[in-house]
């Protein structure tokens, strides 16, 4: 199936970058070991997390998701500005392009916040269990009906003063190609009266080489994709902090989209050009076509 709501990825195996450094067996075992450790910890934490609130449940929370990011050997590497709240208790949509199972991670490793994720992704083993405790709001795509209902139930929760993270392009891309952003989730952003944060996400090797290995693409298993970002040496998550888009800065949901959508683009040093599309003209129906006159030479 697919719809707006449902975009398919032209991304595969054949865009996966060669060439990374691996490490070896007996490390891949110990970083899944590590993993193991720091989701033990998650659950003998679990009550302190529904306990604690305000700056020390945020700390805690983004110290098992730091925990995560390390015990996979991904070095986390932020640019720009890591304040998400200006105002306390002010909401926003927090966007940014969709590479990896990694992404959610990053994001909350560095501001923890809720998420718009796809109802199939509380049925992940360990990341869904985060999504669930993270409290997020779980979308399902199969059920058109129901898409008014969590839009009005996301714009809800930004205007009582939530964070909020969504993935517009609607599902993942290899990274060196992207989708564009849908806007629908937008208009929960202009209902509830609050910026759009964007952040552009982009992996590298220790040598600054972009990778597209982390990348979660294609028909692959979870277990799949954890295996092969287990398996890199050196790697490093750069998240670009973009300036936010304040409410009232666009028009309709379209426009905040495309602004969003630049704004990740100009962080990722790539460039975007926009072909506005013309409105179409009538047609000019052409007068016959009149066959020449010879000339007559004169007598």
């Amino acid at each position: 199936m697919t719809h707006a709501w449902m975009p398919k990825s032209p991304c595969g195996d054949g865009c996966l970058s060669e060439g990374a450094p691996t490490v070896a067996f007996g490390r891949r075992v110990l970083r899944f070991t590590a993993a193991i450790g720091v989701i033990f910890g998650a659950f003998l934490s679990a009550p302190l997390v529904l306990v604690l609130r305000g700056m020390p449940r945020e700390r805690l929370v983004r110290l098992l998701f730091v925990g995560i990011l390390r015990s996979f050997g991904v070095r986390l590497v932020v640019r720009g500005d890591e304040r998400f709240r200006a105002v306390p208790g002010r909401g926003a949509l927090v966007v940014n392009n969709h590479i990896s199972w990694l992404d959610i991670i990053a994001v909350n490793a560095i501001q923890p916040m809720r998420a718009l994720a796809k109802k199939e992704v509380g049925a992940w083993p360990v990341l869904g269990l985060l999504v669930r405790r993270g409290g997020s709001i779980f979308l399902d795509r199969e059920n058109l009906r129901s898409l008014p209902a969590t839009m009005a139930e996301l714009a809800d929760a930004m205007r009582g003063g939530s964070l909020v993270s969504v993935t517009p392009e609607g599902t993942t891309w290899c990274g060196l190609a992207s989708g564009r952003f849908r806007s629908a989730t937008f208009q929960a952003a202009i209902d509830g009266g609050v910026p759009v944060r964007p952040l552009a996400l982009r992996f590298r090797l220790a040598d600054g080489r972009e990778t597209t290995q982390p990348a979660f693409i294609g028909p692959e298993s979870l277990i799949a994709s954890l295996r092969r970002v287990a398996a890199l040496r050196g790697l490093v998550l750069e998240v670009h902090v973009c300036p936010e888009i304040a409410p009232g800065k666009a028009s309709d949901r379209r426009e905040l989209a495309a602004l969003a959508e630049s704004a990740v683009q100009a962080a990722l040093g790539r460039v975007q050009i926009q072909i506005p599309v013309q409105p179409r003209r009538r047609r000019a129906v052409s007068a016959p076509a009149v066959a020449p006159v010879a000339k007559v030479p004169s007598q």
